[in-house]
């Protein structure tokens, strides 16, 4: 089931039709947000290689530089404890870095991932239980996540078309493949 959602709605409102329909995605129109809506650089995959080391500076409109792509590495004496999560690990120690020092592997480990700063939030639209894709005009869709255990919100982004062919495929909305991204 996906629900198209363009005026607003109460959390109440959210959480009864979740529960009705449980197996549903929502689409919300992101026209009356979207100068209150930034997205930013890129990320890896979250399960890739590349991503297992870093940990990424948030990104706001107010970190102009974190906003381009900044990222701690963890020293090596903390990179092999596998106890210790890496955000434990960033805690003790590591050097700042730019994305451009990993621009050929983020290309590789690419799928549509970026952060993102939403000024003043739907609030209802992050607690939802069920996926939230945000129609972001000609760009496509921005499905909202968290990408790693340290709670870093992003998006991936999605075609139209792609999203299309994979609720056309899938009985579950938690299982939408996507093969293709912006």
């Amino acid at each position: 089931m996906v629900e198209f959602q363009h005026s607003s709605i109460t959390d109440a409102e959210r959480v009864s039709r979740e529960l009705f329909y449980q197996n549903m995605v929502w689409v919300i129109d992101g026209s009356k947000f979207q100068k209150n809506f930034d997205i930013y650089h890129r990320l890896p995959h979250p399960a890739s290689d590349i991503a297992q080391d870093i940990v990424w500076a948030k990104a706001t409109r107010g970190k102009k530089g974190a906003a381009t792509g900044f990222f701690f590495q963890m020293v090596d004496p903390y990179q092999t404890d596998p106890s210790v999560s890496k955000h434990e690990r960033a805690k003790l120690g590591g050097w700042i870095h730019s994305i451009r020092e990993v621009e050929r592997e983020l290309e590789q480990a690419y799928r549509g991932h970026h952060q993102y700063d939403w000024v003043r939030p739907h609030r209802t639209w992050l607690d939802a239980k069920t996926p939230v894709y945000i129609d972001i005009g000609e760009a496509g869709l921005a499905k909202l996540a968290i990408y790693d255990e340290s709670g870093l919100p992003c998006v991936q982004l999605i075609s139209k078309d792609d999203f299309v062919a994979a609720v056309s495929s899938t009985s579950h909305a938690e299982k939408l493949n996507f093969r293709t991204w912006p």
